[in-house]
């Protein structure tokens, strides 16, 4: 568990690490909520209304998502900090205040808005197709049809019995996207100077900090092995018919 000391901060990797993981993990948990709760439920609708207005604009704004790269939709400091000054520019709290309190959970939250949205937009795009494919997937099963030949309402039919059968490609899409936030959006996070893991990577590398990237590869591949395993759980809870012996 030594991980060694760092060449530039001049302490233990782990504490320089133990400092920026929690921004990390509060910036990823936003953005994480945020691209679920949108990508799911319009997943779903996109597959419910196949071949729809909003199917196609859907699909065409999922594409330019998945196309569009970070450092494009950082351009919003732009557009929201300088010309209509309605968020802050960078960093995670104002310099020079010393807020305490809810002012300073108000400070912080205001300097998330930006980045949060960045990295949601970019989960988003890629999560609401994989979910619109599994249902529509679902959709032409027999089951299905059987239900809605038995009288069950559309909503029944795909709350109750296509959504939960479509949630095995989602969940694993979800457990690709989840190492890629909380191990730090490089991009994102040295766009809005964001104290982060991710920043913390883009400085290490030009300061060739070799203990520190070591250590950061290293939280990043136990990261992606922990978000596998439970995912391989999830399976086995969603679908009764997977059973790990």
């Amino acid at each position: 568990g030594d991980l060694g000391y760092s060449i530039k901060y001049k302490k233990p990797v782990a504490d320089v690490i133990g400092e920026r993981l929690p921004n990390t993990i509060v910036l990823g948990l936003a953005a994480l909520i945020l691209s679920t709760a949108i990508a799911i439920p319009a997943g779903i609708i996109s597959a419910t209304r196949r071949n729809s207005i909003f199917d196609y604009v859907g699909t065409i704004l999922s594409f330019v998502g998945i196309s569009i790269p970070a450092f494009f939709f950082g351009l919003m400091i732009k557009i929201f900090s300088f010309d209509l000054k309605l968020f802050p520019i960078s960093g995670m709290t104002t310099v020079g205040e010393n807020y305490n309190g809810l002012a300073l959970v108000k400070d912080i939250a205001a300097h998330m808005v930006l980045p949060t949205i960045v990295l949601a937009l970019l989960q988003t795009a890629t999560l609401m197709r994989y979910t619109r494919s599994s249902m529509l997937e679902v959709f032409d099963q027999d089951y299905i049809r059987t239900a809605r030949a038995k009288g069950l309402s559309e909503r029944v039919v795909t709350n109750k019995h296509a959504f939960k059968n479509a949630l095995i490609p989602v969940i694993t899409i979800l457990s690709m996207q989840i190492p890629s936030l909380f191990s730090g959006a490089v991009l994102t996070e040295t766009i809005f100077v964001w104290p982060g893991i991710g920043r913390l990577s883009y400085t290490a590398i030009l300061d060739r900090d070799y203990p520190l990237i070591m250590a950061l590869l290293l939280l990043t591949t136990v990261i992606i092995l922990i978000c596998n395993l439970i995912a391989d759980l999830l399976y086995a809870l969603i679908d009764p018919r997977i059973r790990y012996r």
